[in-house]
C-alpha cells in the first residue's frame, strides 16, 4: 500500500464532491427565476398532501444515505491503510484485520440503515395511496352538496398533526382517518381479508391492536372544538376510521365507526336526516377552506 494507490480514489472523491456542490449551487440559482404564478396563489391541500411531501423529502435524503453507505466504508478503509507503510510487519497484519473489521462494520450498518429507510419509504407511500383511495370514494358526495377537505392541518400547543379527510354536508360533519395496513400472516380459522371491530380494538388476521382509533377520536374532538369556536355554532363531529382494501365487520354502536371506504357515501347519505342547514354548511366550509388553502409553489 502506497500513496499513489490512495491518490486516485482520493482525487475522484474530491472531484465528485466539488462537482456535486457546483451542481447544487447551479440548481439553487436556477430556482431563483420567477414562477408563472402570482406570489399570493394558494391551493387547497390534496389527499395525502403530508404523506407525499414527506415521501419526497425521504427521496432527497435517499441519495445522501446511499452515497454515505457507499463512500464511508471506503474512506475509512483508505485512511487506515494509508498508514500501513509506516508500521512494522506484525502491526501491518493487525492493521489489515482492523481495516477489514471497520470496513465490514460500516458496510453492515449502512445496509441496515438503508433497509430501514426503504421500509419507511414504502409505508409512507402506502399511506399516501390509501388516502387517495378514500378521497376517490368520497368524491360522489360532492354531487349531493357535500364539501370534502383533505389533510386538514391541526395543532394542539406545539404539536402539529392533520386530519386525513373532513366531509361537511347536510348529513353533518365527519372526521375520517385512513388506516393503511398490509395483508400478511393469517391465524388458523381467519380470513386474510377481514378485520373485526368490537368497539374497543381491531382484530386483524394476525392479531389485535388499536391502530388509528385513538388518533381519530382525538382528531374528531379537536375538529368539534375548533368549528364551534370559529363558527359560533354547536357542532357534532362523527369519527370514522376507513380501512382501504379490507372487509370490515364492526359494532355499529361503537363511538368510532370503522368501515371500508367504499361504504362511506351510502353511510353518510342513507339516513336522510338534515343535520346541518345550508348556512351552517357554508360557515364550516369557509373556515375549513381558509385553513386548508396553504399550498404554495
Amino acid at each position: 500500500m502506497n500513496w499513489k494507490s490512495i491518490l486516485l480514489p482520493s482525487a475522484y472523491l474530491a472531484l465528485f464532491a466539488l462537482s456535486s456542490f457546483a451542481l447544487f449551487w447551479w440548481e439553487w440559482r436556477r430556482r431563483g427565476t420567477r414562477a408563472p404564478f402570482t406570489k399570493d396563489l394558494r391551493l387547497l391541500r390534496m389527499a395525502g398532501e403530508t404523506q407525499l411531501k414527506e415521501a419526497g423529502q425521504m427521496d432527497e435524503r435517499f441519495v445522501v444515505l446511499w452515497l454515505a453507505g457507499a463512500v464511508v466504508p471506503c474512506v475509512l478503509g483508505l485512511i487506515l491503510l494509508a498508514v500501513d507503510q509506516f508500521l512494522p510487519e506484525l502491526w501491518r497484519i493487525v492493521l489489515w484485520a482492523l481495516t477489514g473489521a471497520v470496513f465490514l462494520s460500516a458496510l453492515v450498518l449502512g445496509l441496515r440503515r438503508l433497509m430501514i429507510f426503504l421500509r419507511e419509504r414504502g409505508d409512507r407511500y402506502l399511506g399516501y395511496f390509501a388516502e387517495r383511495v378514500v378521497a376517490e370514494n368520497l368524491d360522489p358526495l360532492k354531487l349531493a352538496g357535500w364539501r370534502i377537505f383533505h389533510d386538514v392541518p391541526c395543532e394542539i400547543g406545539a404539536e402539529r398533526f392533520n386530519i386525513d379527510h373532513v366531509a361537511v354536508g347536510p348529513g353533518g360533519v365527519y372526521a375520517i382517518e385512513t388506516a393503511a395496513r398490509r395483508k400478511g400472516d393469517t391465524r388458523e380459522g381467519r380470513d386474510d381479508y377481514k378485520v373485526f371491530y368490537d368497539g374497543e380494538q381491531l382484530s386483524w388476521p394476525w392479531g389485535e391492536d388499536q391502530h388509528g382509533l385513538d388518533r381519530i377520536i382525538r382528531n374528531a374532538k379537536w375538529l368539534k372544538q375548533w368549528l364551534e369556536k370559529t363558527t359560533g355554532e354547536k357542532m357534532e363531529v362523527s369519527a370514522v376510521l376507513a380501512i382501504p382494501g379490507w372487509y370490515v365487520e364492526a359494532n355499529a354502536r361503537a363511538t368510532v365507526r370503522v368501515v371500508n371506504p367504499s361504504w362511506l357515501p351510502d353511510i353518510m347519505t342513507s339516513a336522510g336526516i338534515l343535520v346541518l342547514n345550508e348556512r351552517q354548511v357554508d360557515l364550516c366550509t369557509r373556515q375549513l377552506e381558509q385553513r386548508c388553502r396553504d399550498v404554495t409553489y
